[in-house]
């Protein structure tokens, strides 16, 4: 399939899926006519390749799951290295929801505290 079908099979874009080959995740061969051709197998991998990077993965992270891009990921066993990376981009997901929490309890306390004015 070409790169226009792929990237409507899959709800991304054309570009991401040039970015997704330029990082080594996806590949492609080339038609006569210098377009891009996929085959059947890059639907899945580009739909896994989505799936961690919705997950809070990096690109470079993404790399680390490689054999597992291809297939159903819940079946498959990650790396120790892609389960030490996923594992650090949870703490930070965990430090980021925490200090935002602390935020909005400041403010919410702040509010409390403050009057209401109205203009008439």
């Amino acid at each position: 399939m070409q790169i226009g079908e792929l990237a409507r099979r899959t709800g991304t874009t054309a570009r991401a899926l040039r970015h997704y080959e330029q990082a080594g995740l996806l590949t492609s061969e080339r038609a006569p006519n210098g377009y891009r051709v996929y085959d059947a197998g890059a639907e899945v991998r580009v739909r896994n390749i989505r799936y961690l990077l919705d997950a809070g993965l990096t690109l470079e992270d993404v790399g680390f799951f490689a054999p597992c891009l291809d297939g159903d990921m819940t079946t498959v066993q990650p790396s120790p290295e892609g389960l030490r990376i996923a594992e650090e981009r949870l703490a930070v997901l965990e430090a980021r929801i925490a200090a935002q929490t602390e935020l909005r309890d400041r403010l919410r306390h702040a509010l409390r505290g403050a009057t209401v004015r109205t203009v008439a």
